[in-house]
């Protein structure tokens, strides 16, 4: 290597420092001993030679959805439609019928009917695909007595600073795997198959931590480095069916979900020192603790004073006014964060698709909203710029579809 490769005007290059650095772990290897060897046997350790993960498939048919009783994937696809002018109930029925074939199909790790690719669905990976109806599929559906009350936009917030491209919806599709060569391949199948029947609105992609990073049921962490569903129940808890499930009328196991699209403004929340970060939260950020307490799970102390007799979990703190202290009030979140460049002269947007599930908006979301519009520590550093609402259908038959229950009433 002649020193021009080792060394420009500028100083070492690329392949400087990558040749140097070999070098220089070599040098480390023998000065670290023991603890430099454990690293590079973790290095070299082999990879999952089974595909284990990707044969994961979660059943279509049950009383409820999949998408909501099952664990949320490392990829999130959130696709939402318009139904096109003039359409029919018959036109609806015929794309739940198509759309429940085709979830069908792709969880149980299926090509779609007329797939092309069907290669690209043989790892479902836990996939789910989840259908919700906003008013107006859920008038067509059934007329306006079908519609609850809670099936419209949210109040306005005065937070909001929200955008018709991220916005409401007919129809909602959600798409969650821990493949996201899976989820686009399904997200993909799904808007064709709409094509004639309704017209792409907005289409949201998030992430979680990946399969097998964490210990399962370990709560996720949004990009400010919080846990992000500390207080979620277990799914088979008594607790997650009082706070999800409908149980009357048509939309019987069936719930609600609420999208919202926060931008992060990161770069400022840098600037923040880590107790001012954990004072906003109200937790530790190492182990999701609240501050009055040791461990992630522990119950806040929401009347503990500090020494000079203020309370050690601020009155604005993000835990306290998230915090319903009406346990009819509470909802299960289901997140995903997102991360996205700037293109197109758009800057680059970083933040949480924030997933709401309660049987009821008004009762149960809408005054935890209105607290944190009021006063939230974290409103310095978010802005929601996107919200949608839509009616979850129940589930249904392995021989049945989607809506069946009121679209053919």
């Amino acid at each position: 290597m002649s020193p021009a490769d080792a060394t420009t005007s500028h100083g070492p290059s690329r392949r400087g420092f990558l040749t140097g650095s070999a070098a220089a772990v070599g040098v480390a290897t023998g000065a670290a001993g023991g603890y430099a060897a454990a690293r590079a046997v973790q290095v070299d350790e082999p990879g999952d030679t089974t595909g284990a993960n990707g044969g994961r498939a979660a059943a279509f048919a049950g009383a409820h959805q999949a998408g909501i009783t099952s664990s949320p994937g490392a990829h999130g696809t959130f696709l939402a439609f318009d139904l096109v002018d003039g359409s029919t109930r018959d036109d609806l029925r015929r794309l739940m019928r198509l759309w429940s074939d085709d979830a069908r199909r792709l969880m149980a790790g299926q090509g779609a009917l007329a797939d092309t690719e069907p290669e690209l669905a043989a790892a479902p990976a836990g996939l789910t695909v989840t259908f919700g109806w906003g008013r107006a599929a859920t008038v067509l559906a059934g007329g306006e007595d079908a519609a609850p009350a809670w099936l419209k936009p949210l109040p306005a917030f005065s937070i909001d600073a929200l955008e018709d491209r991220w916005s409401d919806g007919d129809l909602l599709v959600m798409i969650h795997a821990d493949d996201p060569v899976t989820v686009s391949h399904a997200a993909r199948m799904i808007t064709k198959d709409a094509t004639s029947l309704a017209v792409h609105r907005w289409h949201q992609t998030g992430f979680r931590q990946a399969y097998g990073s964490h210990a399962s049921g370990t709560t996720m962490r949004n990009l400010f480095g919080q846990v992000d569903g500390t207080t979620n129940p277990p799914v088979a808890a008594e607790e997650f069916a009082r706070r999800v499930w409908i149980s009357d009328g048509w939309l019987t196991g069936g719930t609600s979900f609420v999208l919202r699209r926060i931008r992060m403004d990161l770069a400022v929340w840098d600037q923040v020192d880590r107790i001012g970060r954990e004072n906003a939260v109200g937790r530790t950020l190492d182990t999701g603790a609240p501050l009055t307490g040791t461990v992630e799970h522990d119950e806040p102390d929401l009347d503990a004073v500090d020494a000079r007799g203020f309370p050690i979990i601020s009155d604005v703190a993000h835990l306290r006014r998230a915090r319903p202290g009406d346990p009819a009030q509470r909802i299960v979140r289901m997140g995903f964060n997102y991360d996205e460049p700037a293109r197109g002269g758009a800057e680059a947007e970083a933040g949480l698709l924030f997933g709401s599930v309660q049987a009821d908006v008004d009762a149960q979301f809408v005054p935890i909203q209105e607290r944190l519009a009021q006063a939230d520590l974290l409103n310095v550093w978010t802005t929601p710029v996107g919200s949608a609402v839509f009616a979850i259908l129940p589930g249904c038959s392995q021989d049945g579809y989607l809506g069946d229950g009121l679209l053919e009433g």
